[in-house]
């Protein structure tokens, strides 16, 4: 016997009804993000970009989740045939931010650099991007998880209204 609706996570229900333009969406959200982030911070190995510290070994698997994660979210903003849903999203854009922080050079970034120096941004900046990694996760999966419940929770149904 299937699971009701009520028996799974609302933010699995919502993924379930998604259709092939927010799966699509989602797919090229999610390679998107990951070059735009992955590129500067070199976490991705190009010819135009490079970095005088080496790539983390966490950077990597950081970077394809806060893909994901960013591609899920952006997907929550299409619009499906009959629904509406616009809701900010702070988190979503924190969490971004961070990722790129997280992954990226700490004495490529122009601002620590400026802040902290290139002694401090190895030595203060560089043991933190650890804890941003984890914090740009984490508000990623939880401005995801707010989007998709929302789905499920507060549906309307624009073809009722029109």
């Amino acid at each position: 016997m299937l699971a009701s609706n009520l028996d799974r996570p609302a933010a699995t229900t919502a993924l379930t009804r998604w259709g092939t333009r927010r799966w699509a969406t989602a797919g090229a959200a999610a390679i998107g993000t990951a070059l735009l982030i992955g590129l500067p911070t070199d976490v991705i190995p190009n010819p135009v970009f490079g970095r005088p510290v080496p790539v983390t070994w966490w950077a990597l698997p950081v970077l394809l989740v806060t893909s994901a994660l960013g591609g899920l979210l952006l997907a929550t903003y299409v619009r499906e045939p009959g629904t509406e849903l616009d809701r900010p999203a702070r988190a979503a854009g924190i969490g971004g931010l961070l990722g790129y922080f997280a992954v990226g050079c700490p004495v490529c970034n122009k601002l620590v650099v400026l802040a902290l120096g290139t002694t401090g941004a190895l030595e203060l900046f560089a043991p933190v991007q650890p804890l941003l990694a984890v914090g740009s996760v984490v508000l990623l999966a939880v401005a995801l998880r707010a989007r998709l419940r929302g789905e499920i929770a507060c549906p309307v149904d624009t073809a009722a209204l029109g």
